[in-house]
């Protein structure tokens, strides 16, 4: 697991869009998220072997992993040079509601958001018939099309990112505390990106 999660660093320095590298560590860190042990020894492997390599995914995992692992991160991250992407830009757009719980037991979210002016949304499925966990998640660049196609099968109405994203971190508590039942492959490989956006959110509410 260290080696896979260190690997996944090595792409990191040559990149220049920061949701890339958002995607990237999402897709190799998510499924050991919780596990404190594996960061602890992942940190400080990186903090002994001063690279650009380390330095971004020190960067990458700062904000990313929640907890002591994430504050770990950043501690170290701070010793080395800074990568050239830049994940402390992110920034909040509209974000959508569709209720199609009666007849087809979902809600739909779309939640839009922006690196400078290049802008990105997450779009999420709702299961409202078994607990209301999240069954689907997926990023795109393409913010109107993907709108626009929500549009086209249900009516949608606005909503502030924090009540979103206040609905998000419940459909995410349920899911994490029931990760087998049948969720798409998405959910899993973009889960830290959603957790940060859903933490971000909420510490803004708060």
């Amino acid at each position: 697991m260290q080696q896979a999660v260190v690997d996944a660093g090595r792409p990191l320095p040559q990149l220049t869009d920061p949701l890339e590298v958002e995607l990237q560590v999402s897709a190799v860190a998510g499924p050991f998220v919780d596990n404190e042990e594996l960061w602890e020894v992942v940190v400080r492997h990186l903090g002994e072997v001063p690279s650009r390599r380390s330095a971004a995914l020190l960067t990458a995992l700062a904000h990313l992993l929640p907890g002591r692992p994430g504050e770990w991160a950043r501690e170290a991250a701070r010793r080395q040079a800074r990568p050239r992407w830049d994940l402390g830009g992110l920034t909040f757009g509209e974000c959508w509601i569709g209720d199609r719980s009666i007849d087809a037991g979902y809600l739909a979210l779309l939640c839009s958001y922006a690196y400078g002016d290049v802008g990105h949304a997450m779009v999420f499925m709702i299961d409202e018939l078994n607990g209301s966990l999240t069954r689907h998640a997926f990023l795109t660049r393409e913010v109107g099309e993907a709108l626009d196609g929500l549009r086209g099968e249900m009516r949608l109405e606005s909503i502030t990112p924090e009540a979103a994203h206040w609905l998000l971190s419940r459909s995410y508590d349920r899911f994490e505390r029931r990760p087998g039942l049948g969720a798409s492959l998405d959910v899993h490989q973009t889960r830290l990106v959603a957790r940060r956006r859903i933490a971000l959110a909420m510490n803004q509410l708060s």
